[in-house]
């Protein structure tokens, strides 16, 4: 008599700030390029049956059902191709894992408890983004609807029953603060935006809430930057011609989607010669990212990238740090609840009960 074949197994594999320098998070980023292509790529994967791919500027990472171990395999192999980022080193740094360790870290990542800023809000948004594409694509089945759906619930439940983000610390808030101890106060700083994204908006508005002096933005759609100067109460720039005015700013905020850099040593030399004893803060939310990190040599300039200010926030993180003990017990009491939920609902499919504890540590890296 023949085994019976195995249960197909839900899992995420991916790799994300936790394991991946920026450098090579610059590689792993899905460009509306490479986005669809990995999308067609993961519908060829033989046995896999569902998938959601979250993309951000801090992880990239797939959700699935897979009937076999082999197809986990493909799958890895498909993200490599599409990354161009040769096996060996994509092994090194991805998180793979399955059963209830993907549904804890679902859940997790949706209450921005493993956000490089703890209790973010912005991921929140990200991850539902995500599973609406999937569900546009028809790449969500019965698994992943109910996984995503109950997950969105539980994570509302960690962050209305804990102060996880109680004294948030964002990106925007970070920046003001650092620009604050460069220039002493804001009230004649002059702040260019240079992509009129969320993240880009919020920071140039936190900047403004402290006083700074003038706004511009500037974006690749030139009718984009004019909506967000005249929401603003700002100026517009083209786009073409934002690299010949640095010299009248103080504070560049760079966060486009470009592929590559944006702001090269050249144009910031040049402008440096102009301003040779004024400081410029150049502030590059981009990933890819925007500013060439060379830049940071010059004399008088302060370059800092995603990662220089999660560390900075990390330092003002006790408030919310005590939460994570409470907030990570409901993250395992949802998940066990989820893992019954799936395993009654989709009978044959997933095992009663899961292939690692609902109290496991998250997922780490191969």
């Amino acid at each position: 008599m023949s085994e019976p074949a195995p249960a197909p197994t839900l899992f995420l594999i991916g790799a994300s700030h936790h394991t991946a320098p920026i450098e090579l998070r610059e590689k792993l980023a899905l460009g509306t390029d490479k986005l669809p292509a990995l999308a067609s790529r993961l519908r060829a994967v033989t046995g896999l049956r569902e998938f959601a791919v979250l993309n951000t500027c801090n992880r990239v990472e797939v959700y699935g059902v897979a009937e076999t171990p082999a197809t986990l395999d493909a799958l890895q192999d498909a993200l490599c191709e599409v990354h161009t980022v040769p096996r060996a080193a994509y092994a090194a740094i991805r998180t793979r894992s399955s059963a209830a360790a993907t549904i804890a870290h679902l859940i997790e990542v949706s209450s921005g408890l493993d956000s490089q800023m703890l209790g973010e809000n912005e991921i929140f948004g990200q991850v539902k983004d995500a599973y609406a594409a999937a569900q546009a694509a028809g790449s969500a089945g019965p698994i992943l609807n109910r996984l995503f759906q109950k997950a969105f619930q539980a994570a509302k439940a960690v962050r209305s029953s804990t102060a996880i983000t109680v004294g948030q610390v964002s990106v925007a808030n970070v920046a003001v603060e650092l620009a604050l101890t460069i220039f002493g106060n804001l009230a004649d700083t002059r702040v260019l935006l240079v992509g009129a994204g969320d993240i880009g908006e919020k920071t140039a508005k936190a900047f403004l809430s402290r006083g700074a002096a003038a706004l511009t933005v500037s974006s690749r759609t030139f009718t984009r930057a004019m909506e967000l100067a005249q929401q603003l109460d700002a100026s517009a720039l083209p786009f073409e011609n934002f690299s010949h005015h640095l010299a009248d700013f103080d504070v560049i905020v760079c966060c486009t989607a470009a592929l590559g850099t944006i702001l090269e040593m050249e144009a910031v030399r040049l402008a440096m010669k102009q301003r040779p004893a004024q400081p410029l803060f150049l502030i590059d939310l981009a990933l890819p990212r925007d500013i060439a990190p060379e830049v940071a040599t010059l004399a008088n300039v302060f370059l800092y990238n995603l990662d220089d200010l999660a560390t900075i926030a990390r330092h003002h993180l006790a408030a919310r740090t005590a939460e994570l003990a409470r907030a990570r017990a409901l993250v395992a009491e949802r998940t066990a609840a989820l893992w019954r939920l799936l395993a009654e609902s989709c009978p044959g499919v997933l095992p009663p009960e899961p292939a690692q504890a609902p109290n496991a540590p998250p997922p780490t890296a191969a």
